[in-house]
């Protein structure tokens, strides 16, 4: 397997930013946006994000250059999705929002 997205020992940025926006849009079709209802198995794209979260963070470097920041740029767009996966799994169950 030449493609380091195939092989899950190898650091991937593509495998970690595609597995946080699959899970983001796993949990809009699970909750049923924009009518949000109580949905249990959101659970499994949340987890699934803070893999794809972990998976990015891996690929962070010790000396700052410009790969560095990128990388800094998609973990805070992979922090942005896990807020929203969060805010579809707890929402409806906040009667007093």
């Amino acid at each position: 397997m030449p493609y380091a997205v195939f092989n899950l020992r190898a650091r991937s940025l593509v495998r970690g930013t595609v597995t946080v926006l699959g899970s983001l849009l796993a949990a809009f079709v699970l909750s049923g946006f924009p009518h949000a209802h109580p949905a249990w198995p959101i659970v499994f794209p949340a987890f699934t994000a803070l893999w794809g979260t972990y998976e990015t963070l891996r690929c962070l470097r010790l000396r700052w250059s410009f790969y560095h920041g990128g990388v800094l740029l998609l973990l805070y767009m992979d922090v942005m999705a896990l807020a929203m996966i969060f805010f579809l799994l707890l929402f409806p169950y906040a009667g007093w929002i």
